[in-house]
C-alpha cells in the first residue's frame, strides 16, 4: 500500500489510530514533539530580545522555520524510506502518524485522576493533573480537579485527536506533523504574558487558524456521541451554539461548551495558573454538581467521538476520491 509524506491511505490511518489506542506514547519511540520543543527552545534563546517589534518579527521567523523544518524532516524521512521500498515507506508513515495522535495518552491521564478521586486520594489526583492541565494543582479542591480534568479532555479532544486526524486525511504525515509543530509553538510561546506577548503572537495566531475547523468539528462529534438521547444531543448543540464564543479562545470554547451541554453541567470559570487568577467565562448551566462519574462520561465521549470522527473522515474521503 503506497504512502507518501503528503498522502496516507485510509487503512494506514486506521493502523495509526489502532496503535495509538493500544500503546499510546511508548517511551522507546522517539517523539517528534520532543524534538520540535528542543528546536523552539533553541530558537527562542537566540531570537528573543527586548524590543517589541523585533520580538514579533523574530517570533514569526521562529514559527515559520520550526513548521517548515518539521514538515521538511517528515518529507525527507518518508521519501528516503520510499527510495528503498514502498513497503518501508508505509510503516514509516504509520509510525509518524501514530506520534501525532494522543487519544490513549489523554484517556490514560484522565483515568489516573478519576481513579484517584474514586478512592478519595486527592493528593494522587493533584499529582496526576499536570499531565492534563497547567493549573496549580495545590489550589484545586475536589470539584476543581474534576472540572479541570473534564475541560482538558474536551479541549485536547480537538488538539490531540481531531485536528491531527483531520490533517492526516488532508495532507498525510507531513501535514499532521506541521500541525503538531504549530500546536507545540502555541503551547510554549503563545502566551499573553510580558515575555511572550509579542514574541509568541504569530505562533498563537497561526494556531488559531489551524484549529478553527477542528475545534468546531470536535464540538459536532461530541454532540454526535449523544445522539442516542435527543435531549442530551440537543442540549450539547444548544450550549455550544449559545456559549462557545464566551470563551477567551476563538476555538477552545466549542468543544468545552459542547461537553458542558453533553454532561448537563457547567464548565469554565476562574482558574489559577502560576499563582495568578485567570478570569474565564462559565459555559453551560449548573443544573447539578460535577461528580467523578462525569470524568468517566467525558472519557467515553473521547473514545466514541474518535471512532465517529475517523468513520466520517474516511467516508468523506471516499466520496471525494470518487468524484
Amino acid at each position: 500500500m503506497t504512502a507518501t509524506a503528503f498522502f496516507i491511505p485510509t487503512p494506514l490511518i486506521m493502523a495509526a489510530l489502532v496503535l495509538d489506542a493500544l500503546a499510546g506514547d511508548p517511551r522507546w519511540l522517539p517523539h517528534p514533539v520532543v524534538l520540535i520543543g528542543h528546536a523552539i527552545t533553541w530558537g527562542e534563546q537566540r531570537l528573543h530580545g527586548e524590543d517589541s517589534r523585533s520580538n514579533f518579527n523574530n517570533g514569526l521567523v521562529l514559527a515559520v522555520c520550526v513548521i517548515a523544518l518539521a514538515t521538511g524532516a517528515t518529507w525527507v524521512v518518508i521519501t528516503l524510506c520510499g527510495v528503498f521500498s514502498a513497503w518501508i515507506a508505509a510503516p514509516a508513515a504509520v509510525l509518524i502518524g501514530w506520534t501525532t495522535l494522543a487519544m490513549r495518552g489523554l484517556d490514560d491521564a484522565a483515568k489516573a485522576v478519576e481513579l484517584s478521586l474514586r478512592v478519595d486520594d486527592e493528593g494522587a489526583a493533584r499529582r496526576a493533573i499536570p499531565a492534563l492541565a497547567g493549573r496549580d494543582p495545590e489550589r484545586l479542591d475536589r470539584p476543581g480537579l474534576i472540572k479541570a480534568t473534564i475541560e482538558s479532555v474536551a479541549e485536547n479532544f480537538s488538539d490531540g485527536v481531531i485536528a491531527p486526524m483531520l490533517y492526516l486525511f488532508i495532507g498525510g504525515p507531513a501535514a499532521a506533523i506541521a500541525y503538531k509543530a504549530i500546536n507545540t509553538l502555541d503551547s510554549m510561546i503563545g502566551y499573553r504574558n510580558e515575555r511572550y506577548l509579542y514574541f509568541g503572537r504569530a505562533a498563537a495566531r497561526i494556531d488559531d487558524v489551524a484549529n478553527f475547523v477542528p475545534a468546531r468539528l470536535s464540538a459536532l462529534y461530541i454532540v454526535a456521541t449523544r445522539l442516542g438521547s435527543s435531549e442530551r444531543a440537543g442540549r450539547a448543540l444548544r450550549t455550544c451554539c449559545a456559549e462557545a464564543r464566551k470563551h477567551a479562545s476563538p476555538n477552545a470554547g466549542y468543544p468545552e461548551a459542547a461537553m458542558a451541554g453533553a454532561l448537563g453541567a457547567q464548565l469554565g470559570g476562574d482558574a489559577i495558573y502560576g499563582g495568578e487568577v485567570e478570569h474565564r467565562a462559565t459555559l453551560g448551566i449548573a443544573v447539578r454538581e460535577l461528580s467523578v462519574d462525569d470524568i468517566g462520561a467525558a472519557r467515553r465521549i473521547l473514545r466514541v467521538g474518535s471512532v465517529v470522527a475517523f468513520l466520517s473522515f474516511a467516508l468523506l474521503r471516499s466520496l471525494v476520491l470518487r468524484l
